[in-house]
């Protein structure tokens, strides 16, 4: 089921905001709010839920994703003694 709602004095530099945001997204304005509310009322489209890994990819892939370079382990330290 789905429902018509009006937004009343919404600011001129928020709308502009939400029109270059669905632009970039390739939506309407009015899909884009859309999501937005979809979003923040917690539902979803049917999918899972994302992981944290999957969130933070969903983030960066759209920007040429992150390469870290992973610094070589050390060896480990000696295990502690209990003599006395």
């Amino acid at each position: 089921m789905t429902t018509n709602i009006t937004v009343r004095k919404v600011p001129d530099h928020v709308k502009q905001a939400l029109r270059v945001r669905a632009a970039r997204r390739g939506r309407s304005l009015e899909e884009e709010v859309r999501q937005i509310l979809v979003r923040a009322a917690g539902e979803t489209d049917g999918s899972r839920p994302l992981n944290l890994a999957e969130a933070i990819a969903a983030i960066t892939d759209p920007l040429g994703g992150i390469d870290l370079d992973i610094p070589a382990r050390a060896p480990p330290r000696p295990p502690p003694g209990f003599e006395e």
